[in-house]
């Protein structure tokens, strides 16, 4: 599986972005998708996940009420609509599809490549 993400950019604190990722390739081990950024000096936190087969979803309480995470099984895309955006938003952000919805990245067997994402005060 291939990993496609798009739509980071530079914002202004308060405004909106959205992230998509789409996904190639065979399905195994995909059954949930989530989002991950990195911040410069930082790890690797949970952003967002949401499993294909109910759409359950589950937010990182940082951006819970400020992010919303959807898939399009047509497309076999999944995206992260980010609102309120705030300058600890910043971050490298990565799409990343696994068995199961979890916040670890352990389990999570694809990534995509990085999109950055910066928000200005």
């Amino acid at each position: 599986v291939q990993l496609q993400a798009c739509g980071g950019g530079l914002v202004q604190a308060g405004g909106s972005l959205r992230l998509s990722c789409a996904a190639s390739g065979s399905n195994t081990h995909t059954s949930a998708m989530g989002w991950f950024r990195q911040a410069s000096g930082k790890e690797r936190e949970f952003v967002a996940t949401i499993r294909w087969r109910d759409r359950k979803t589950y937010y990182a309480d940082s951006v819970k009420g400020r992010f919303s995470i959807s898939r399009d099984t047509a497309k076999n895309t999944w995206s992260l609509q980010m609102n309120s955006l705030e300058p600890e938003d910043t971050a490298v952000y990565f799409c990343a599809a696994g068995p199961d919805l979890t916040t670890d990245p352990r389990p999570y067997v694809y990534w995509g490549k990085g999109t950055q994402v910066t928000v200005s005060s």
